[in-house]
């Protein structure tokens, strides 16, 4: 590593080859490949938390010694170092403690933030480098003991007394979001009620017009007797008896933000939120295009709808090259933010408006080309103009009985110029012209019969939508919270919704009579705030973890004396060691089965994962299993006596 003098660290090993190719030979560029240092398991309650001062203990992660030699040696070998973790609270962390871990100074070592890994990003931060945010690393590390605090304690307690594994202070609040819809589910009861429309036509097009109201002022048919009395009194004919016409504006939306583009995945794509945050992350990181490493996208993490000026004038050039000066609509795009946005990066963009998705496509997989598509194609639409419709509102009467149709013209298709052929565009449901007075003839009556729906259940979509709406959780939270509740088994994915699991309710159960301020949407928000102010300066993190432990550990020994203890549920088979009852149980790598009278008899098993298919060899059901590294492989139910198995790529069992 001779020759270099001028260290910068990185958290992604990914990012290396990207940023090095904008630097000169005097730089090297490494990683701490994340965290480099962790809260310990010592200490009080092993919480690793000094319960009084709120100083954490921190340990080197045993996996990243290796790591942190390299760090220390490079660091003895330059003569400046630059630490340019990720711009966000975890990033101001990280640098943090690199900081420390190298004995550097913390009131002048230098930090870099790269918002894009493009030359331009890398040599603004070059030109621009701060000092370490205190404030940003105070937030972090309060949000970190108190996940801590609460994980470990809340964990223990559900452990023990209900068989859960483990809870947690973002994660419950989510969780109870998806079980209080379940109950909803569960709750309603459907309403019959019936739809009537009329098949008509006016000079020779025909269309059909729908129920709006009833002869006697019913705005809702409710039973068949209702709609048979109702159909039996309409005339021949209908006749035009009003028409409104209006120029409808829809103007484009803001550009992406984490949460609305693992929306609009989510919607369009079926994609989870956590892959979603994986495709983006390789995108902002950097792609191969034409032999380069190249970061297509700025940061992805982030709360903001606001565009950076430089990007403005060039996407305004480029629509006005394209498709003309009437298309160009702002000349900045900031849309409408929530109350609890940070608002410390800009929206999620393209970093060069040359690398058009179709000129890119062979360099990039299907979902890096699906998800660059939506970023690039939004950004530009962004700062378009609006589309303009003109919607005629036809309404027509029947013996009394009112039906209602609209027609719709696209007049001028503004932004929605840029998406082809997509949901973003217009179709034209275009209806004759026709005035007041103009009668036209019932082709035909139809009717049918329907029930209402039950609330639907959360997509991971809507879910997100919902999180940031209530304030909880942060973008960077949002894809992690959901992937560990079902991790955990405490939802289940149904059909592209998110369904509880019987773990699922116990633990909301439990939750919601002694801790029901702690699952709470509007107190998880308030922590939110709370360590939003400490970010910005405004708070104090050992006042904000003082108070919060005080009430929080009262609430502990509460539920310590107050919660009944569950029996472990039962399997239906007796122990073949002792003959007592098997009982499912929760361990460190998931359920098991074992033996209720534990420790005195210590009979376990695992529970037989089936893969569906039959083995090869002997035709018997193939199972999933796991070697003692953790690995998932298949292997052959019959295997005392056939010894067929086969690997499965990078399967690990969560922890």
């Amino acid at each position: 590593m001779g020759g270099f003098v001028k260290l910068v660290i990185v958290e992604s090993p990914s990012k290396i080859k990207t940023i090095e190719r904008y630097l000169s030979d005097e730089y090297k560029v490494l990683a701490s490949y994340g965290h480099i240092v962790d809260l310990s398991t010592r200490g009080r309650k092993n919480l690793g938390i000094n319960l009084e001062t709120f100083e954490g203990d921190y340990v080197l992660d045993k996996s990243r010694q290796k790591v942190a030699d390299t760090l220390k040696k490079a660091k003895n070998e330059s003569s400046e170092v630059y630490l340019a973790t990720d711009p966000d609270r975890e990033g101001e962390a990280i640098a943090v403690h690199i900081a420390k871990l190298l004995n550097l100074d913390l009131n002048t070592t230098k930090r870099l933030e790269f918002h894009e890994i493009t030359r331009d990003g890398i040599t603004n931060a070059l030109a621009a480098p701060r000092l370490l945010n205190e404030d940003l690393f105070n937030s972090q590390e309060a949000r970190r003991m108190l996940d801590r605090i609460v994980g470990f304690e809340l964990s223990s307690l559900l452990n023990q007394k209900i068989n859960v594994k483990s809870a947690g202070r973002v994660q419950s609040a989510v969780l109870k979001l998806i079980v209080d819809k379940e109950n909803e589910i569960t709750a309603f009861v459907p309403e019959e009620y019936w739809t009537l429309k009329i098949d008509t036509k006016y000079d020779d097009a025909l269309f059909s017009v729908n129920f709006n109201k009833s002869y006697a002022g019913d705005t809702k048919i409710v039973n068949e007797a209702m709609k048979n009395d109702i159909v039996s009194k309409l005339a021949p004919k209908i006749v035009v008896t009003d028409v409104k016409s209006e120029i409808k504006h829809t103007n484009p939306k803001p550009p992406f933000t984490t949460s609305t583009l693992q929306q609009e995945a989510s919607n369009k794509f079926k994609y989870s939120a956590s892959r979603t945050s994986r495709i983006i992350q390789k995108l902002y990181e950097g792609i191969q295009i034409n032999g380069i490493e190249t970061g297509l996208v700025t940061y992805i993490r982030t709360d903001s709808t606001r565009l950076a000026p430089s990007f403005v004038a060039n996407a305004s050039q480029r629509i006005v090259k394209e498709y003309g000066a009437e298309y160009l609509g702002r000349t900045q795009a900031r849309g409408k933010t929530l109350q609890n946005v940070q608002d410390a990066h800009e929206a999620i963009r393209p970093t060069n408006l040359n690398f058009t998705p179709d000129s890119i496509k062979d360099s990039l997989t299907r979902e890096e080309y699906n998800l660059y598509s939506l970023i690039y194609t939004r950004a530009l639409a962004s700062l378009m103009v609006g589309s303009k419709e003109q919607v005629t509102r036809y309404t027509f009467n029947s013996n009394g009985t009112i039906f209602n149709a609209t027609s719709t013209i696209l007049i001028f298709p503004g932004f929605r110029k840029i998406y082809g052929k997509d949901e973003e565009t217009v179709d034209d449901s275009a209806l004759p012209q026709m005035h007041v007075g103009s009668e036209l003839p019932i082709i035909d009556v139809i009717t049918e019969q329907k029930f209402t729906e039950p609330p639907a259940r959360y997509s991971e979509g809507r879910l997100i939508k919902t999180m940031e709406e209530l304030g909880i959780g942060r973008p960077s939270t949002y894809a992690p919270t959901i992937e560990i509740l079902q991790k955990r088994k405490y939802v289940s994915s149904l059909k592209g919704t998110l369904k509880p699991t019987d773990i699922g309710f116990r633990q909301i159960d439990a939750l919601s009579e002694f801790f029901p301020s702690i699952i709470s949407s509007d107190y998880t928000a308030s922590m939110e705030n709370e360590l939003d102010k400490i970010a910005n300066g405004e708070g104090d993190k050992v006042e904000f973890l003082s108070d919060f432990y005080s009430d929080f550990s009262q609430k502990i020994d509460d539920a310590r004396k107050g919660m009944k203890k569950l029996p472990p549920e039962k399997v239906g088979r007796d122990c073949p060691k002792c003959g007592s009852n098997l009982v499912y149980r929760e361990g460190p790598y998931g359920r098991f089965i074992g033996c209720e009278t534990f420790p005195k008899c210590k009979y376990t098993e695992f529970i037989v994962e089936y893969t569906g298919e039959n083995c090869p060899k002997c035709n018997e059901p193939l199972t999933y299993r796991y070697d003692s590294r953790n690995r998932k492989y298949i292997r052959c139910s019959n295997y005392k006596s056939c010894d067929y198995s086969a690997t499965i790529k990078s399967t690990r069992r969560k922890k």
